[in-house]
């Protein structure tokens, strides 16, 4: 027998070689395209920390999903930007605001054939940027950011969208939801929760994206970055509230939590490539330091390995287009 038995490099050789054994996969329908709408634009206005990204306008928003449903996406997380703001974050519960009018919009445009996905929080909406209302001492004040939270669920319901995402970290969140949907009328439609969303150094870009007014930071609600099984406990409690979906935010910086999730969730595991790490491999690209397409690919890829069912990627449809190509 010749040295060594075992050669694993004989499932390597050819580019047919390598597709057959394969391990992890991507797929359009795995793909969530989050999307940004700004009150008051009259064309889509460049989100300079996250090139080829754009605040979007009715008519922007709306080729953006059709486009998306023609390359098979899964899904599109919307987010509003409002013109006013104020400390409640009332333009949130506002039929005719942003959000919901964009939910509406998207509806009508796509109707059944992509997952219209919606943000429930309060940050873009309030005027100090936190994501809930503040109490005499300029803290969070959970439970009254939960009432509110309930309130803009049904609304979004109303307005048309499929699934919610709640993405505040506030304690008992899903389960007050989940309560006002049902009581509306509402049992169809289903949570992503924002399980494990940490506070995280990367979301810089996205503070671009949606005007953010914050002053200071959210670690009295985000999760710490050291924190491992704390993960574990945030994903038990909204599993028992009723999340029909979980999902891990950062993604890449954070693939253990990716994975430990996925290897104890009996539901569907989501995970949000945030502006941070689009900007840096944008940036690196943008340099020549390494190959934009193929680090793209990868850094998706590695998310789906680690366990992640769907992917929240800036990328998804030009990423779904490639995908498209190779087939």
């Amino acid at each position: 027998m010749t040295f060594p038995s075992q050669r694993p490099r004989r499932l390597r050789t050819t580019p047919a070689m390598r597709r057959l054994t394969a391990e992890t996969r991507l797929a359009p329908a795995e793909l969530i395209l989050p999307a940004f709408i700004r009150e008051g634009l009259t064309e889509p206005n460049p989100i300079t920390s996250m090139p080829g990204v754009v605040q979007h306008t009715t008519d922007s928003l709306k080729r953006a999903a059709a486009e998306a449903v023609e390359l098979g996406l899964g899904g599109i997380m919307l987010f509003g930007i409002p013109e006013t703001r104020d400390a409640e974050g009332t333009a949130s519960l506002d039929p005719e605001g942003v959000l919901n009018k964009a939910i509406r919009d998207v509806r009508t445009e796509v109707g059944d054939d992509l997952v219209i996905m919606s943000d429930v929080c309060l940050d873009e909406f309030t005027d100090h940027g936190h994501c809930g209302v503040l109490d005499a001492d300029g803290y969070v004040d959970n439970d009254r950011t939960v009432e509110i939270y309930a309130r803009m669920a049904v609304a979004q319901a109303e307005a048309g969208a499929h699934m919610l995402g709640p993405s505040g970290m506030m304690d008992g969140q899903i389960a007050a939801i989940r309560a006002a949907l049902d009581d509306a009328g509402h049992a169809n439609t289903s949570v992503i929760a924002y399980s494990a969303k940490y506070a995280s150094a990367f979301y810089g870009p996205f503070r671009e994206a949606v005007d953010s007014q914050l002053k200071g930071d959210r670690r009295t609600y985000q999760m710490d970055a050291g924190n491992r099984t704390e993960a574990l406990r945030e994903v038990e409690l909204d599993l028992a509230e009723g999340a029909d979906i979980v999902m891990v935010k950062p993604a890449m910086s954070y693939l253990d939590i990716v994975a430990d999730v996925a290897a104890m969730s009996p539901v569907p595991v989501a995970a949000y490539q945030i502006s941070g790490e689009y900007a840096m491999i944008e940036a690196a690209a943008a340099n020549g330091w390494i190959d934009r397409k193929a680090a793209i690919a990868e850094s998706v890829l590695g998310i789906r390995r680690a366990g992640a069912h769907m992917v929240l990627t800036y990328w998804a449809a030009e990423l779904a287009g490639w995908l498209k190509e190779a087939r």
